[in-house]
């Protein structure tokens, strides 16, 4: 299932106005990130499993995205338990797994998967226009705006110009090793793609000059604030607050 077809999908979420889904994004994951306490982190977990079941979104695509975010989460659990000071659990070798580093690897990974399930479910179901747009609405700065709409436009096209070199190295029968030939090689690679990438900047900005290009990005759909947005906007400032109050128990019990 591609992003268009994400789009698609009809769901509460989706009938949200997007300037209310990048902030309530926004300050939730502002919140998750502070939090330390378990109770705070595992219950804002369960929150955005909730938001994703109402958002109408394929198991196997929420999956597919959180792969890459927890890859480098386990990156870190091999060495997170290792390195932090504490009460040893386990000795490997020389090695102690300390009580205090499983804890810290423990709560990013909760944090992570929290704030990305949350950026899913909202991001996921309003076109990337329409995001970009939002953020303008939002006064968020232009050329911030711009460099996120052109990034999204023109990674996909460098992608292909960078595999057609490979496969074009492939086709003179190179190898690759770890020899000096290589390292030429993927030299010439990424030097041609940096030449390929300006004179596509060049054209790019000819053609948009040429038709007008003020700077300026119009749309065709106007914002409205809906009584959906107003409950949707209840219940976030609700949770929030639910977590923060959990939070600062938790703390003042723990410093008691």
């Amino acid at each position: 299932m591609n992003r268009y077809e994400l789009t698609n999908i009809n769901s509460l979420i989706k009938r949200l106005d997007p300037r209310i889904k990048i902030l309530e994004v926004f300050f939730f994951s502002i919140v998750v990130a502070v939090s330390n306490s378990l109770p705070v982190l595992f219950s804002a977990l369960v929150f955005s499993c909730s938001i994703v079941l109402s958002a109408g979104i394929p198991a196997k695509e929420v999956f597919r995205r959180l792969v890459p975010v927890n890859m480098m989460i386990i990156f870190l659990w091999f060495f997170l338990p290792f390195t932090i000071e504490g009460e040893p659990l386990l000795n490997i070798g020389p090695l102690a797994v300390t009580h205090e580093g499983v804890i810290y690897a423990f709560r990013i990974s909760i944090k992570s998967n929290a704030m990305m399930l949350m950026l899913i479910s909202f991001i996921a179901s309003t076109p990337i226009f329409t995001i970009g747009h939002a953020l303008l609405e939002l006064k968020m700065p232009k050329k911030l705006v711009h460099l996120f709409f052109f990034t999204y436009r023109y990674i996909h096209v460098m992608n292909r110009e960078y595999m057609r070199l490979i496969n074009a190295t492939k086709i003179r029968g190179f190898r690759p090793g770890t020899n000096l030939h290589t390292y030429r090689t993927f030299a010439y690679i990424v030097g041609m793609l940096l030449i390929k990438s300006y004179d596509r900047i060049q054209r790019v900005r000819n053609a948009m000059l040429c038709r007008g290009f003020k700077g300026d990005f119009y749309s065709l759909r106007n914002f409205s604030f809906k009584k959906i947005d107003a409950v949707s906007i209840f219940l976030m400032i609700a949770v929030i607050i639910l977590l923060g109050v959990m939070e600062w128990t938790a703390t003042t019990c723990s410093s008691i």
